[in-house]
């Protein structure tokens, strides 16, 4: 139930004020003590304080409420305490993992990752496929059909940087690791070399040109290089939990988004310029004006996206599009949106750059040139080292093989949310030991704070009912009943503004009220009525916390 929306259904007989600009009023006081929802009544005349009264008077306290008071311009509403606790614990019971959940059933398209063949996936790469995968769950909970896409940049200028390395000092040999490291050695090779050797920079662009017109042994390389790369964002990916339903190659598109402009330029949507370049003249838009073929007739980024945009509406028929992003692409995306408006294309209007804030080191900016990135390889085995030790100190008897199960999620967990729990358009340091602690805003503690409620739980070893007594609830029995409440608020909150940090802060401070509630009253004991609901509040947070972790793509564990 929406109290909210209840409430401004009853001050809306009363005042005359519209539902919507009332529910825009209606605020939650700083103190539990002054009620659990608040209406200001500064608009109802000159003494708000005897307007505040007079509608007092006339509402008759429904059943969700327990009683309505004044104070000074306000009018707080205090909820009815064993209604709501019957209406939220039940609900969730019955539902189970399905609370919060919805039928919209839209067609969505979310786009992540969109890694380049010439160097591993990196930190970076962490925080766009955590939100890519977190976002895909959460739309897909909510009832849509979503299809989850991948654009691999197989083709371009870097890309020949890392082959025209090869083949100068590559001799030909086969990759004595991961194909993605092995490759991004190159890469690597050749930001130094060039720096001693400027043709170097000019032989990529050559070898560019023949690539584009078919050069058969440059395809040969490219082909068996970009094989060794791919092969190597697989074995990423799985770890990680990522499931691609169709990956789509630069190199099988571009050509078609190439015959896009030219047919754009032949109905004079675009133009040349003095250079000979096709461009979309943008400045009309406020927009830089957009290169969209050069001067040679070679792509650049948008040339294929372009077609991507056409081609994944043909495939899926989408209601909307979201391309999951860092913030360097923003202006991309808008000159982009705009020369699909200028296409006239009909779902122009349904595309969203889900954009998100760099991933730095507390070192400084990563550079790929430079070799100071962080492989995501890297610190995911970093991380899961670090955990096992975490673990091995707090469990001594377990396996050698339950050691590094749990080391494994504990450190997936610690990753995902830490790169989730920051509004996304923010730049963010990593920090691997901050994100590891088992205590304070992080995975390892939402885990902890799930797996010791699965403990009570299990030692309890009593089957949760609903046939309890839910009168004379404590004060932080009733707040964590009232969060309980909030949570599919909170996700359509996060789906409305595409934030998935709304759902990291409700999990934190949902496991804060619990750690608090647990600490103070003891859930197992011989006072069976007490016990009983406590069960079932237990069993709520548990359960809330899974589908929370869940649509972040976290482990939920039964131990730790």
């Amino acid at each position: 139930m929406d109290f909210i929306q209840q409430i401004s259904e009853l001050l809306s007989k009363e005042t005359g004020l519209a539902k919507k600009e009332l529910y825009n009023l209606i605020t939650i006081p700083p103190d539990p003590k002054l009620g659990d929802y608040s209406f200001p009544c500064f608009k109802l005349g000159k003494n708000p304080h005897q307007e505040a009264e007079n509608i007092q008077k006339k509402i008759v306290i429904p059943l969700f409420l327990s009683q309505i008071k004044v104070v000074g311009a306000y009018l707080n509403f205090f909820l009815n305490q064993s209604y709501l606790a019957k209406l939220v614990l039940t609900k969730i019971h019955k539902e189970k993992k399905k609370y919060g959940s919805s039928q919209e059933n839209k067609i969505i398209v979310v786009e992540f990752c969109g890694p380049n063949t010439n160097k591993p996936l990196h930190l970076g790469h962490l925080r766009n496929m955590a939100l890519g995968q977190a976002m895909y769950n959460l739309l897909s909970f909510l009832g849509n059909q979503v299809h989850p896409v991948n654009i691999v940049n197989d083709r371009g200028i870097h890309i020949c940087q890392s082959m025209i390395a090869y083949q100068k000092w590559g001799n030909n040999q086969q990759p004595d690791k991961k194909g993605d490291h092995f490759v991004g050695d190159y890469y690597v090779l050749f930001s130094k070399k060039s720096k001693e050797d400027e043709h170097l920079k000019a032989e990529a662009q050559e070898m560019l040109v023949k690539w584009e017109f078919g050069d058969k042994d440059i395809l040969k390389l490219w082909k068996k290089m970009n094989q060794w790369v791919i092969s190597g964002f697989k074995q990423t990916y799985q770890r990680f939990g990522i499931k691609f339903e169709k990956e789509y190659f630069e190199s099988q598109y571009f050509e078609k988004g190439k015959e896009l402009v030219l047919a754009g330029l032949n109905k004079k949507i675009f133009e040349r310029d003095q250079q000979g370049s096709i461009i979309a003249a943008l400045e009309k838009y406020d927009l830089p004006n957009k290169v969209l073929l050069r001067e040679d007739n070679t792509s650049v980024y948008i040339t294929q996206d372009i077609y991507l945009a056409q081609l994944r509406y043909q495939d899926f028929h989408y209601d909307q599009l979201i391309y999951v992003v860092a913030s360097e692409q923003q202006l991309h995306f808008k000159q982009l949106f705009k020369i699909l408006e200028m296409l006239n294309q009909p779902y122009a209007q349904n595309l969203y750059h889900l954009s998100y804030g760099l991933v730095n080191l507390p070192t400084g900016r990563m550079k790929s040139r430079e070799g100071t990135v962080v492989d995501a390889d890297d610190i995911m085995d970093e991380i899961s080292s670090l955990a096992e030790k975490e673990v091995k100190s707090r469990y001594t008897n377990l396996s050698e093989i339950e050691l590094k199960k749990r080391a494994e999620f504990i450190s997936l967990g610690a990753i995902k949310f830490f790169m989730l729990k920051t509004d996304s358009v923010k730049d963010i340091i990593f920090n691997p030991e901050e994100s590891l602690s088992f205590e304070g805003e992080t995975g390892p503690y939402l885990q902890y704070t799930h797996a010791r409620a699965d403990s009570i739980l299990r030692k309890a070893g009593k089957k949760v009912t609903t046939k309890v007594d839910f009168n004379n609830l404590n004060p932080e029995e009733f707040e964590l009943i009232k969060k309980l409440h909030e949570f599919p608020e909170i996700l359509l909150k996060s789906e409305k503004d595409y934030k998935l940090h709304h759902i990291t802060n409700y999990l934190i401070k949902l496991s804060q009220g619990f750690n608090e509630f647990y600490h103070k009253y003891p859930v197992i004991s011989d006072q069976e009525q007490s016990m009983a609901i406590r069960l079932l509040i237990v069993d709520s947070v548990r359960q809330v916390l899974e589908i929370g972790l869940t649509i972040l793509g976290i482990t939920a564990p039964k131990e730790m």
